[in-house]
């Protein structure tokens, strides 16, 4: 009976333990480095620094990413599967930033629009099999952390 109650008392602390550090799996995650600072999407929303949010009304959006068909296009591009000492890139940087998807903005967060058609404010060329194009227009809008108007964007195809 007394190693069921220590069993039943673990079983919590390991999930707390799990929650604290935020990650339920080991595997890669999308991250992109810019001056010195790593930008990596966060586990968990909560643990975000900096918020993005997604909208299919262009009317809406602060930032607009167009997903190119080639890397040569594109100023973002996302490569995975790398067996090299560069696939650990973002690790060891004293600086991090968190960045999460946030379904309810607020009037500082960037709002994108993702698209394959142009004006652009940032291309992407994503060709991942574990990364998304949403993940990778997360990234660079993270990263940068500010919000471009459209009539600014640029009109490049």
């Amino acid at each position: 009976m007394l190693r069921l109650k220590i069993l039943a008392s673990a079983v919590p602390l390991a999930v707390a333990a799990l929650f604290a550090r935020g990650e339920f799996s080991t595997g890669p995650r999308a991250c992109i480095e810019i001056a010195g600072t790593s930008t990596r999407i966060a586990p968990l929303s909560w643990q975000a620094q900096r918020h993005v949010s997604f909208t299919s009304d262009i009317s809406r959006a602060t930032v607009r990413v167009q997903i190119s068909d080639s890397a040569e296009a594109a100023d973002f591009t996302v490569i995975d599967d790398v067996d090299t000492a560069e696939a650990d890139a973002c690790e060891g940087h004293a600086q991090q930033l968190l960045v999460a998807i946030s379904r309810d903005a607020s009037a500082s967060d960037p709002v994108i629009y993702l698209s394959r058609d142009g004006p652009a404010d940032y291309r992407i060329f994503v060709p991942s099999k574990t990364f998304s194009p949403l993940d990778a227009a997360t990234l660079i809008v993270g990263a940068h952390g500010n919000r471009h108007r459209l009539e600014a964007a640029s009109l490049k195809g």
